[in-house]
């Protein structure tokens, strides 16, 4: 039986590249997060760095779904934008190429009427 060994990587090859949200970016996304979890909206969160796709997922409870996922996409970018909000069911809310207007359709959310 043979085992195979994992590809040995040499000091001049790059490991393969992840996606991952910027600085900026994520600050943008925390603080979206931090006044959602205040208005008692939101409770948990999730982050996914893949080869092509940077995921921030909401959670309304720990066990659950993803209330919303975050995505950046930079294969995108050229073409839809690479920023996108999902729902629950994987449905596309808003895509764009500008993360704080894509992130505007979550802020509609948190506006209520005061009586």
């Amino acid at each position: 039986m043979n085992i195979p060994l994992p590809p040995k990587v040499t000091p001049f090859e790059r490991p393969p590249e992840q996606v991952a949200f910027h600085r900026t970016e994520l600050s943008l996304i925390l603080s979206l997060y931090g006044r959602m979890v205040a208005a008692g909206e939101w409770r948990d969160y999730g982050m996914s760095f893949l080869k092509d796709v940077a995921v921030f997922s909401v959670f309304r409870r720990t066990a659950e779904v993803p209330l919303y996922r975050i995505e950046k996409r930079p294969k995108l970018r050229n073409k839809q934008g690479m920023y996108a909000v999902l729902g629950t069911d994987g449905q596309v809310l808003r895509r764009g190429h500008d993360l704080k207007a894509v992130l505007r359709v979550l802020e509609r959310k948190l506006i209520r009427s005061v009586e």
